[in-house]
């Protein structure tokens, strides 16, 4: 009985040592995101989301892992899970940042146990500061940003089930870590970077990193390069952005773009001031001589590194090797689209930040081991910092809050922003605001006159205020910019077939459908003209078309209901 009483106490004095410090962590990260959890949609969740037809077409599950949609890039398994949630709770915004905070707590405890199996000290704090950073806003209030959360999920369990490979626990867990791979490569792509963590994880536990690991490793970089291969080509085959926005500069510019942005990232952790959705245009110059200064600290940073790495510790060295290599595919050697309005975003370093995080909580440490700090100072001192990040989490959230709140904050941080102004413009013509709309459509112009996207907005609302020509004008000028501008090529078609020009208006709408072959919008207004042009049997077939694309579509039912077509 006392043996039996004995172990008892022992339970309930062991099991709170991992309970309260997880219950922290879930209790603190759900009060910093609350303010979330009342946010709706922001830019292109529509195309993720709101406006997306594979989450609601019959076989939109096949065409999300087998076809060549135009959608977005392929992000297969983030796309499957947004078209189970659809079935669960359709429109309505809450469900969707519930999944993504708590894919958010989960990689924070993940992190946490990660760090505890390689034996590093201040495991949990280090989670806990992951957890609560405002750096990570951008992607857990951004619907959208479930391809980084649900990419790290896979890509920490991979993790995992290496290291239960590597200890000997059995080979099923290798093909289980290969497995998680490519589900974290299925949420996207950046998640090729794990082959490096492989092996820097052995390193950490002081195993050797021999050819035979390196050969163990080798499958999952083939299976990266793979999934990289795929997005390469799905960026040609949704058009030439590179050549179209001008994002192919020469190995110099995308070496200062890499340098200025590890440092841009580095100061946001340890300073999070400003944070916004789209930072400055930098302007690379290969022949400014300033330009360098972030090149040369970073050899500096190396040099430093290399000479002091017996006092920094291989955990402080992971940690600084992990920052880069996780951060990598996001630096500018691989142009992406998004730089075209900045070469840096809060959302790129989610993960990459655990590194720069590590080594700034290790240093502190060093720092005060050093000074002979007291313990409970140790201790109020981290709370502190704990706090203040929860507290600035939660006020960063309030950005999020909707469309207008993003774009408002982006312009006051910065007022150059074109993007802000145009998608600012379109929210105060929605809301019949037109004169307001019109003065920031022609603000963007000011700031960016070769963005097709503005010359687009200020078309619809030229042509909204009756005046066609000048909406026309604007459309070419969008096409001409972006040719493969299916939106325009819709619209103008639309305007023209108002004009009576039924000709030119079907031309285009063939246009739009070349370009997005999905597009259920283009397919009903070509059916509208080609009705026009009493060709019916096109017509009817444009309407299914159509339909099938948007089954949810009462406009596109009623319309083959009204021409005595039953609608499937």
């Amino acid at each position: 009985m006392k043996h039996g009483e004995s172990h008892s106490t022992k339970d309930r004095t062991e099991f709170p040592k991992w309970l309260w410090p997880a219950l922290f962590i879930i209790v603190a990260t759900l009060a910093a995101y609350w303010p979330v959890f009342s946010a709706g949609f922001i830019w292109d969740d529509d195309a993720y989301v709101t406006g997306n037809t594979l989450l609601t077409a019959p076989d939109g599950l096949s065409r999300i892992w087998f076809s060549a949609h135009t959608q977005s890039q392929y992000f297969p398994l983030v796309y499957t899970t947004l078209r189970m949630e659809y079935a669960l709770w359709g429109l309505s915004p809450v469900g969707y940042h519930v999944v993504n905070v708590c894919f958010h707590i989960i990689n924070a405890l993940l992190v946490w146990g990660l760090l505890w199996r390689l034996a590093l000290p201040r495991a949990w704090l280090v989670a806990a500061v992951f957890a609560l950073h405002p750096v990570q806003v951008e992607t857990v209030a951004w619907v959208t940003e479930l391809k980084n959360t649900e990419s790290t999920l896979f890509y920490l369990l991979a993790l995992f089930a290496w290291l239960h490979f590597c200890s000997g626990k059995g080979r099923w867990y290798y093909a289980l870590a290969l497995a998680l791979h490519a589900l974290a490569l299925f949420a996207k792509t950046t998640a090729c970077t794990l082959p490096a963590a492989l092996l820097l994880v052995l390193w950490l536990k002081n195993e050797p990193v021999n050819w035979r690991r390196i050969l163990q490793a080798l499958p999952f970089l083939l299976l990266g390069l793979g999934m990289g291969l795929v997005s390469v080509w799905w960026e040609n085959h949704l058009g030439d952005y590179r050549a179209q926005y001008h994002l192919l500069g020469g190995p110099v510019s995308r070496l200062l773009i890499a340098t200025h942005a590890l440092w841009f990232y580095a100061g946001k952790v340890f300073w999070p001031a400003n944070l916004t959705f789209s930072y400055p245009h930098w302007d690379i110059n290969a022949h400014d001589w300033r330009q360098y200064i972030w090149l040369a600290a970073c050899l500096v940073v190396v040099a430093v590194a290399w000479l002091g790495r017996r006092n920094l510790g291989r955990s402080s060295a992971a940690a600084l090797m992990f920052f880069v290599a996780a951060l990598s595919p996001m630096l500018g050697f691989i142009p992406l689209y998004t730089f075209y309005f900045s070469y840096v975003a809060d959302h790129y370093q989610y993960f990459a930040c655990l590194g720069m995080i590590g080594l700034g909580l290790g240093l502190a440490a060093k720092f005060f081991e050093a000074a002979h700090a007291d313990r409970r100072l140790q201790a109020v001192l981290a709370g502190l910092l704990l706090l203040c990040l929860g507290a600035a989490t939660w006020r960063q959230c309030q950005i999020y809050q909707n469309a207008e709140t993003l774009w408002t904050d982006t312009i006051e941080k910065n007022p150059r922003s074109w993007m802000a102004h145009t998608n600012l413009g379109r929210i105060r013509a929605q809301e019949g605001k037109l004169d307001e709309a019109e003065a920031h459509y022609k603000t963007a112009l000011a700031i960016n006159s070769d963005a097709a996207p503005v010359h687009y907005n200020y078309g619809n609302l030229l042509a909204r205020t009756d005046r066609p020509d000048d909406a026309m004008a604007q459309y070419h000028q969008a096409l001409q910019l972006d040719p493969g501008y299916s939106e325009a090529h819709n619209n103008l078609g639309f305007v023209l077939n108002k004009q009576h020009q039924t000709d030119e208006a079907i031309a285009e709408y063939q246009q739009a459908i070349f370009y997005k072959p999905d597009f259920a919008e283009a397919y009903y207004n070509l059916g509208n003209a080609l009705s026009v042009e009493d060709k019916m049997d096109a017509a009817v077939a444009a309407y299914q078309r159509a339909l099938h694309l948007e089954p949810d579509s009462e406009r596109f039912r009623k319309r083959l209901q009204a021409l005595g077509v039953t609608a499937n």
